[in-house]
């Protein structure tokens, strides 16, 4: 399993897919441009300075990273927040990288690109007669859907009838083909049975499965992975050490951020958040949750086991209920009465659901391992509150109206007092055990080879040769550019 091909696979579809950006006006970024926006010409961020964050315009590629200035729309510094020691209660600093200001308002559109352009640029893909297939339980659909939009390309989304209507409605916004699965975040097979569905009814359908697709890992390991190192050496004061990174499992592809940060930060503790209600790495999985968007019931074939420290369970009920905590209006009075900035606390809107998920389980962490002030701890705020008002309309529908008795028993039982329940930290065997259930997932259900499974778990190379691979798919974006011929 050592060599990984990524050559000119069908010359009369890369043909297609030049003259296609020659109409369109399109210049596709590169990884190393969306890993350091500085590197993008000048001419082209004048540009972007014009053009709405969330505009269906080509050269909104170029914003699918970690630096867009939402006040001036050009590149700015990263997007971070730090979450008050006031709010969480434990001497560890807790921050996270913000996906609000991505175009589509989440990271995920980062994960899409990934898996897309590699295939553009190799011909692999038919932009006149493909239709491009985003498999989801939430984000990764919007942002496939928003790059296929930019790139020409007919999207189709697959995600959970369960999830926020704010999803699809968004999805119907921008001329989605849409199939809603049976089910929640955790109902991802029903999400592969359609996948299969689709593609036994035309070959038209070409399938970007974010859970089996290195692009999401390799945006992930090459651009979020920078991007932590860079705002590490940023914010650190002398006595600070990276102590820890955390990230919901999802598809695995947020999580190779760690595999980067070990290279360079070799004692860091890499920590994998799930819910509670479907604990799949801590206890193989089974039930239904509502942190919307990180699918589980399964391993995702790009998730480098080996890499991963311990993993977190959190109730998907502190979640929705840490969710009104900071976006009600009784909740962040009681949090500015009590002590903390009214300006940090306005910010904690920039957190959605699965957001609070990494937040819990990184106060976790800190107890568990007893950090103290020494101590970072990044982590990713994915989305924001604006893909979940209609939650919290079902919660005070169905829970009563909030209020400041609720919002103080909230802050301490939930937050300030989380425990270390459900919290492991993972042994050889314990890795190998999670590694294994990938089998009947992709050996057994998706038609995988059992070598390269055997190969991800003995053979040292197989990860680093694929987390690795930017620079090369950089090589085949600039002849690809060079022969579209756009200048601008």
């Amino acid at each position: 399993m050592s060599s990984w091909n990524w050559e000119i696979a069908n010359e009369e579809f890369l043909k297609k897919t030049i003259e296609r950006c020659k109409e369109k006006n399109i210049i596709l970024p590169k990884f190393s441009e969306l890993k350091n926006p500085d590197r993008i010409s000048s001419k082209i961020q004048s540009k972007m300075s014009n053009i709405d964050l969330q505009e269906v315009n080509p050269l909104n590629l170029f914003r699918i990273n970690w630096r867009n200035d939402p006040a001036t729309g050009g590149i700015g510094d990263i997007n971070f927040l730090e979450i008050p020691n006031e709010i969480t209660g434990v001497k560890a600093r807790i921050i996270g990288l913000v996906g609000k200001f991505f175009p589509t308002g989440a990271h995920k559109v980062g994960a899409t690109y990934g898996c897309l352009a590699p295939y553009l640029v190799t011909g692999r893909f038919n932009p006149e007669y493909h239709k491009a297939v985003w498999p989801s339980t939430g984000n990764y659909c919007r942002g496939g859907t928003f790059n296929s939009a930019l790139l020409s390309v007919h999207p189709v989304a697959i995600l959970p009838e369960e999830m926020s209507k704010e999803r699809f409605e968004w999805l119907e916004g921008l001329g989605a083909e849409i199939y809603a699965t049976p089910g929640c975040e955790s109902n991802v097979k029903e999400i592969y049975d359609k996948c299969h569905e689709l593609e036994a009814e035309s070959d038209e359908y070409f399938i970007f499965n974010q859970f089996d697709q290195f692009g999401n890992s390799v945006w992930h390991y090459e651009i979020t992975g920078y991007t932590i190192e860079k705002l590490f050496n940023q914010i650190k004061d002398k006595d600070q050490r990276l102590s820890a990174y955390v990230s919901a499992t999802g598809s695995a592809g947020t999580i190779a951020a760690g595999d980067y940060l070990r290279s360079l930060y070799p004692q860091l503790k890499v920590l994998a958040t799930e819910a509670l209600q479907c604990p799949t790495l801590l206890m193989n999985g089974y039930g239904g949750h509502r942190i919307e968007g990180i699918g589980d019931k399964h391993i995702p074939w790009i998730h480098n086991v080996k890499n991963t420290d311990a993993v977190a369970a959190i109730d998907d009920e502190d979640t929705l209920r840490v969710l009104r905590l900071f976006n009600e209006e009784e909740g962040k009075e009681v949090l500015v009465q009590n002590g903390v900035d009214k300006d940090a606390v306005e910010k904690l809107s920039y957190l959605g659901i699965s957001c609070i998920c990494n937040l819990l389980a990184s106060i976790k962490l800190a107890k568990y391992y007893e950090l103290n002030e020494n101590d970072t701890i990044i982590t990713i705020f994915t989305d924001s509150v604006e893909l979940y008002y209609s939650r919290l309309k079902e919660m005070n529908e169905n829970w009563g109206s909030y209020n400041n008795t609720q919002a103080l028993i909230d802050w301490n039982a939930l937050i300030k007092m989380q425990s270390i329940d459900y919290f492991k930290e993972l042994n050889y065997y314990d890795k190998k055990r999670i590694h294994n259930l990938k089998y009947f997932t992709w050996i057994e259900q998706q038609g995988k080879d059992v070598e390269e499974l055997d190969a991800q778990w003995n053979d040292e190379n197989y990860w680093n040769e694929r987390f690795t691979i930017a620079p090369k798919w950089d090589k085949l974006i600039d002849g690809f550019n060079k022969q579209v011929g756009i200048k601008i």
